[in-house]
């Protein structure tokens, strides 16, 4: 089982990698967290919106409103220049991460 707080430590470059080369909208993304995790990570809208507020007010994520056919206008989620520079500098640092954890997880010392 993923922890919260894993899960937590993860939101930002998860949330950056699902948004790179696609927008996509709230529920999208809490869908395909959920079904990549194979349903360890569940995030409520009241953990993902705020956190997707707090991205745009960084400059690193932009919103848009789209129709939909048969639903109601939806808020879609695409990443800024800066948005694409900061989800590189996430992916270098967990695969630093992954770079020490990965010996130690395989016994190494």
């Amino acid at each position: 089982m993923i922890t919260r707080s894993l899960a937590t430590a993860t939101l930002r470059p998860m949330v950056l990698a699902l948004l790179d080369g696609r927008p996509e909208y709230g529920y999208q993304i809490i869908a395909r967290i959920r079904k990549l995790s194979g349903g360890e990570i569940d995030w409520t809208t009241g953990t993902l919106y705020p956190f997707l507020h707090g991205l745009e007010n960084e400059g690193l994520v932009e919103s848009f409103w789209q129709a939909a056919e048969s639903a109601p206008r939806r808020k879609y989620y695409r990443l800024t220049p800066a948005g694409e520079r900061a989800l590189e500098a996430e992916r270098t640092q967990w695969q630093q991460v992954h770079a020490m954890l990965a010996p130690l997880f395989a016994g190494g010392r």
